[in-house]
């Protein structure tokens, strides 16, 4: 969805309902964004600026953003100078993305003063900048150096002026004719899909989207030539949505793909008899935006820890390359043995003098001759001294390689594990509780100072202690009258099967496949039926890198057979007395009987 002109007349409507109010918040969370606090007939509004590039906009917000301890100094001087004013007024100028707040108040000695907050909304150019009554740059947010007469000058102490387009204003339009003739479309050639990329280029404020989706309202034929009834038809509405932006009878229409799944939303005029609640396009922009930004922070967050995961894991991988390595030569250290036994046995028959290879009778193979390669530098008798060493220096490598792989596995195996739970992140916090693990794990610690943990703020976490009733978040079902818990993570696995789970309760996990702990809480009852066990299994099952399969084994026993080993990584435990049941993930999708909750 594009933040057009249109969109941008849309919400400066709107907000015409806070003229009256008075400024008394000023945040700048980060270098983009900007949050205006105000207050008006007991309410408290928070206005949004956002400069980004992709994502700028203006609208009214409920969501929360975290502050820097430390105010930055536009931030500072928005305070400074707006803070106890009131808004006098909120325009916009035709259709373009430049939004004028004007304040007004009084000063020590109550004399009356003006200020105004110019808005723009343009791309990479995107900028707030507040003015004095002359029209006169205070300061901006960026300030810009003009190299050539062709770019305004945007520094304080500076005549602030507006910014100029080559493109035609569309409110100036006074018919269908006109319309038509300052489109310049040739009919015979030209067909409708090339009318949005046309009327976008010629028109200012009005994104090709928005036209396409117009198109696409009418049911017109895109591969047909256009025609006057569909150029007039698509001016109409262009038309009476822009109107309508007046009358705030606008709302979204939902555009979907081939699929059905919602792929983005339009500008659409809604029925006048729909009352909804005040500010609905601002707090509709507010959502989608911030659905959108949240779900690429989680793209964001999700690569780049899982490249620094997947980094760990092929330097793991490699270094079990290099120790499969030493042990093939390990396989070879008898031979070197023989070959010292044999020089030193029949050193009476070599010739004391130095050659590339000795052929000898093997008193272990019924005397058959054997070729030993030499090193020409040496004497045969100092080539038997140099098998034995090379022979001793194999073995005692084996205990160490054969020990330095047992390790490695063990590490290679918490790594897959890691990587099974970043798969499963759902939210940033998931991924900053893996993160939180992984940075205490001396398997990732050489390389986790180059990366930074990023903390949700709206959550608070506690350490998963001894307490058992400390907060702390699995998934939660609910099957009939039992309680069925999940772990997210492996800090979380440990803390619900060894701290929170009590000794008589069922734990699940699936067998030999890395997958969440799994708790059924039994409080006293009795041990339930196996469909509802059947149940738990397929649930653990879902929570497993085995979530794709079929027949998936799931391991059930009593919380009291489940140990950690000493020295064991997070998640990893032993267990007996366990039964085996084989469930298909599938089943679970089919049980209207299983609800999930949010958290205990």
């Amino acid at each position: 969805m594009a933040f057009d002109g249109i969109v941008t007349k849309a919400i400066t409507s709107e907000l015409q309902q806070l003229v009256g109010s008075r400024i008394d918040k000023v945040y700048e969370p980060n270098k983009n964004d900007i949050i205006l606090g105000f207050y008006l007939n007991g309410v408290n509004y928070a206005l949004q600026i956002c400069t980004n590039a992709q994502n700028y906009r203006l609208h009214l917000t409920t969501h929360t953003k975290p502050n820097p301890k430390n105010a930055l100094n536009f931030c500072m001087l928005l305070r400074k100078h707006l803070i106890g004013l009131r808004i006098k007024n909120i325009l916009s100028v035709n259709l373009e993305r430049v939004i004028t707040i004007e304040f007004e108040g009084f000063d020590d000695i109550d004399d009356i003063i003006t200020k105004k907050l110019i808005i723009e909304l343009m791309g990479k150019h995107c900028n707030v900048i507040l003015l004095d009554e002359n029209n006169m740059i205070i300061d901006s947010l960026r300030h810009i150096s003009s190299d050539n007469e062709l770019t305004r000058e945007i520094v304080p102490h500076v005549k602030y002026v507006y910014p100029s387009t080559n493109k035609l204003n569309f409110l100036e339009v006074n018919n269908f004719e006109d319309f038509k003739s300052k489109l310049n479309l040739n009919f015979d050639t030209m067909h409708i899909s090339d009318v949005p990329l046309q009327i976008s280029n010629i028109f200012n404020g009005i994104s090709k989207g928005f036209i396409s989706h117009i198109i696409e309202t009418l049911n017109l034929d895109i591969s047909l030539k256009i025609e006057n009834i569909s150029l007039e038809a698509i001016y109409t509405n262009i038309k009476d949505i822009i109107q309508a932006t007046d009358s705030l009878h606008l709302g979204f229409d939902t555009i979907l793909d081939a699929k059905g799944n919602v792929k983005d939303y339009a500008l659409c005029i809604k029925d006048s008899s729909d009352s909804s609640e005040p500010f609905s396009l601002n707090f509709f922009i507010d959502d989608y935006y911030f659905h959108k930004e949240t779900s690429e922070e989680f793209k964001i967050y999700r690569n780049s820890i899982s490249k620094f995961i997947l980094d760990t894991l092929k330097k793991y991988n490699k270094r079990l390359y290099n120790i499969n390595e030493k042990l093939k030569e390990c396989n070879h250290m008898d031979t070197y043995k023989l070959y010292g036994e044999l020089i030193t046995a029949n050193l009476y028959k070599i010739k004391n003098e130095n050659t590339d290879t000795v052929s000898l009778e093997n008193y272990y193979d019924n005397n058959k001759l054997i070729t030993i390669p030499l090193d020409k530098r040496y004497s045969p008798s100092h080539n038997a001294k140099l098998f034995f060493k090379k022979y001793t220096k194999l073995k005692n490598a084996l205990l160490i390689v054969g020990q330095q792989k047992e390790e490695t596995m063990k590490d290679l195996d918490y790594i897959e594990s890691v990587i099974y739970e970043l798969e499963a992140c759902s939210t940033i916090e998931d991924i900053s509780n893996v993160f939180e693990e992984i940075s205490e794990s001396p398997v990732f610690k050489e390389r986790t100072e180059k990366y930074k943990e990023k903390k949700n703020p709206k959550v608070k976490k506690s350490k998963l202690t001894k307490n058992k009733y400390v907060h702390f978040n699995p998934i939660k079902y609910k099957i009939e009258d039992y309680t069925f818990l999940v772990g997210r993570n492996n800090m979380e696995n440990d803390y619900l099967t060894l701290k929170y789970a009590k000794k008589t309760d069922l734990w699940f996990h699936t067998k030999e496949i890395h997958g969440s702990h799994c708790i059924l809480v039994l409080n006293g009852n009795p041990l339930p039926q196996d469909d509802i066990l059947l149940k738990c299994a397929e649930i653990a099952a879902y929570h497993s890198k085995a979530k794709n399969s079929s027949n998936v084994p799931v391991d059930i026993c009593e919380v009291k057979y489940v140990k950690k080993p000493n020295g064991a990584k997070p998640g990893m435990v032993i267990y007996k007395n366990n039964k085996t049941l084989y469930v298909n993930v599938g089943d679970m999708l089919n049980h209207s009987k299983i609800e999930q909750k949010g958290q205990t």
